[in-house]
């Protein structure tokens, strides 16, 4: 993933419109007047849609890069319930396309089932771990970049109180939840500070969920209890949901929100960019575009892509706004955090990690 803003051009935008088992429109992003290629690759979301301003959306911008960067063909089947999941990784397994890219959890067991019946296609996850000769899961290792962030809210916090939720309790989820009250606790030990985390207990992987990552109204209302309980920094890990977080923050006034997954401040409404003080990045595109670029090249394997701040597979977003808030003591603590995890010199663990 870029950290340029992202506009689904018209031809995209047919994509929305796919649900079920519906016939999908063709959507190759091939250089016109270029001859049909050889190879193919299709995308299944999961119920978050394709402009979930999250994983799906970078996953699709990834296929859009390796379209354009080796003129093959690509499409996205977008999912619009738990329904309809397993029908789309067989619609997609039907098109006959040697590469398959499904997005979310959500997706393991239909993707464990097309791989095994289809051993002679190549598949990915993007976000969940799944066995199999023929699929690559691609995860990543957010706690380290949520660990920045972390530390990053505990430097500009006022009222000592920063807050995370989720959308619900799964490891893709928690992870970024570990590193955020990992990194607060950090800037407490470096700093001699009490800030509290509100929403999240790793020592007991448990805390606040909307138990969905769509609904924005309940993103809101969490994100606002959240606020009278004195939390000026907040994280939702929620998907669409963090939406309603956002929007929570605004009407507040004077408090930041920590996007996930890619730059809110790019991603998210413009109205939105004056609260956004980071966001914690999954490259997901370009992990997209090397898998591909590999399996072009006779090299697909299964073992997983694992996104680390080393390999710049996780990562912080700039502060863009916030730049004067943060001030240049705190960023330069966040790189000489960075740089001794990046060294090893730094461990940042959880139940979570992947491997």
């Amino acid at each position: 993933m870029t950290r340029r803003g992202f506009i689904l051009p018209a031809v995209a935008v047919s994509a929305l419109l796919l649900a079920g088992c519906a016939p999908a429109p063709e959507q190759d992003a091939r250089p016109s007047g270029t001859a049909a290629p050889d190879y193919c690759a299709r995308m299944v979301t999961n119920s978050g849609g394709l402009e979930d301003r999250s994983f799906n959306q970078s996953s699709w911008e990834g296929l859009q890069q390796a379209a354009a960067d080796y003129d093959i063909g690509v499409d996205a089947i977008v999912s619009t319930s738990e329904t309809d999941l397993a029908p789309n990784v067989e619609q997609a397994v039907a098109t006959d396309c040697d590469f398959i890219l499904t997005v979310g959890y959500e997706l393991a067991d239909a993707t464990a089932a097309a791989a095994t019946a289809n051993p002679e296609l190549h598949f990915s996850i993007v976000d969940e771990q799944v066995a199999g000769e023929n699929i690559k899961p691609i995860v990543f290792d957010t706690a380290q970049a949520a660990f920045l962030a972390g530390y990053l809210a505990a430097g500009v916090s006022r009222t000592g109180i920063v807050a995370t939720f989720g959308g619900g309790n799964q490891p893709p989820v928690t992870l970024f939840m570990d590193g955020f009250v990992d990194g607060v606790a950090k800037y407490n030990e470096l700093r001699g500070t009490a800030v509290r985390v509100l929403g999240w207990d790793k020592a007991t992987q448990d805390g606040v969920f909307t138990g969905d990552f769509e609904d924005t109204v309940k993103g809101k209302t969490t994100t606002e209890r959240f606020l009278d309980q004195g939390a000026d920094v907040i994280m939702p890990v929620a998907g669409q949901v963090g939406e309603g977080a956002a929007a929570a923050i605004l009407e507040h006034g004077d408090s930041s929100l920590i996007w996930v997954d890619n730059d809110g401040y790019e991603s998210l409404p413009a109205q939105f960019r004056p609260i956004l003080l980071t966001s914690v990045l999954k490259n997901t595109q370009d992990a997209v575009v090397e898998i591909i670029g590999a399996d072009l090249k006779g090299d697909f394997s299964n073992e997983p892509y694992v996104g680390t701040l080393k390999n710049g597979g996780v990562e912080i977003a700039p502060f863009h706004d916030r730049a004067a808030l943060v001030g240049a003591e705190l960023a330069a603590g966040i790189d000489e955090l960075r740089a001794a995890i990046v060294a090893g010199i730094l461990e940042v663990t959880s139940p979570n990690t992947p491997g």
